[in-house]
């Protein structure tokens, strides 16, 4: 078996040393660093400027790490973008943190290049309020027709996938009593969410471009499904998932998701058939991960009933257990799955550190634990 190629993108929080505020400072750091990078000064800055890029606000960079094939590989790279984004913040003064929303209030920024600024004027409020920190995996597929089929077929699984990652418990400075309150949040757009089967590639590109034709989307960009084929690159693209607190919990999750796709694959390539759950039962599995993570039940998607969130966690790695061996994973995730039970998920960390002290010093603590 070939191993298939992982990368992860992570958008990750501009705050303010101390206060723990959002800083409105990612188009000032990354466009010196592209400077500096045009003109040939310095091999970091060339690294960063490869390696960093905008999200939608002034108050988050988004990182991405080169393809990878090994765990240990990708672990490094996740370091490595972490890092990146951690000097260009120095710059401005801030710091950088692996938080999904921003524990104290803000008031978000929009960057202010064009699409932003018409899917503000598009999308009113939900553009506004929209300050909130994904994880995107990209899984290497072999063909459009094998990510759909891989589509198709993963999506009783990404809600386990969600709970593991949550890290979003607060919301404008009070606990929103979720553990992933940027699942909530992000669930406002228009094209956001789980899908039915789509059956082939090309009814998946149809179904885009019906999307498109309706006029609420500003482009393909705005199909938001909690995975889908990239536009960009030949991969399928995990986009459920909270940003990690600890980067180990997003290697975790990266394998998780790459084991969800080589295990699928070859389902498909047997001819076996879609194990089918409706849209509306993956929603509700959705909204139980984000509402109370690994602290409560899950739905188990072989039953589609409520069971411990240790027991789903359990049937998923049973459920991908020879991709993982195959790959030479299972070690490894056996240690980061245990580890992550075991200590609990961001969401977690960040209850356990505002109940000993406060939030701006929670988030000064998030902010040491991402960039070590």
């Amino acid at each position: 078996m070939t191993v298939r190629s992982v990368g992860v993108e992570e958008e990750l929080l501009l705050v303010a040393p101390g206060s723990g505020q959002p800083r409105a400072v990612a188009e000032t750091v990354l466009r010196d660093i592209k400077e500096a990078h045009a003109a040939g000064d310095g091999s970091r800055d060339g690294d960063a400027a490869q390696s960093l890029d905008f999200e939608i606000k002034r108050q988050q960079l988004e990182t991405n790490t080169r393809p990878c094939w090994d765990l240990d590989e990708l672990g490094r790279e996740v370091r490595r973008c972490r890092s990146l984004a951690a000097a260009v913040a120095a710059r401005a003064g801030a710091r950088v943190a692996a938080l999904a929303t921003s524990p104290v209030p803000v008031v978000p920024q929009l960057v202010r290049e064009g699409r932003y600024l018409e899917m503000a004027r598009a999308f009113g409020l939900t553009a506004h309020e929209q300050l909130s920190c994904g994880c995107h995996v990209h899984v290497g597929i072999s063909s459009p027709d094998e990510g759909v089929a891989v589509l198709d077929r993963i999506w009783p699984w990404l809600a386990v996938l969600l709970a593991i990652s949550a890290n979003s418990p607060f919301w404008q400075g009070r606990d929103s009593e979720y553990a992933s309150f940027r699942y909530q949040a992000w669930s406002r757009w228009p094209g956001a969410g789980p899908t039915d089967a789509f059956g082939t590639a090309e009814v998946y590109r149809q179904t885009v471009e019906q999307m498109l034709a309706t006029g609420t989307l500003l482009d393909a960009g705005m199909v938001y499904f909690d995975a889908r084929l990239s536009e960009h690159y030949p991969t399928l693209e995990i986009r459920i998932a909270d940003v990690c607190l600890y980067s180990e919990d997003a290697v975790l999750v990266a394998a998780l998701a790459r084991a969800l796709v080589e295990t699928e694959a070859q389902r498909w390539r047997a001819g076996d058939d879609v194990p089918h759950l409706r849209t509306e039962i993956l929603r509700l599995a959705a909204w139980r991960a984000s509402r109370s993570g690994l602290d409560d039940d899950l739905v188990n998607p072989l039953t589609g009933r409520p069971e411990p969130a240790r027991a789903v966690t359990k049937a998923l790695f049973e459920h991908v257990r020879d991709a993982l061996e195959e790959a030479g994973d299972t070690g490894t995730v056996t240690e980061l799955l245990t580890a992550v039970l075991t200590r609990g998920n961001g969401a977690t960390f960040q209850r356990q550190a505002y109940h000993d002290g406060t939030l701006s010093r929670m988030v000064e603590s998030a902010a040491a634990l991402t960039s070590r």
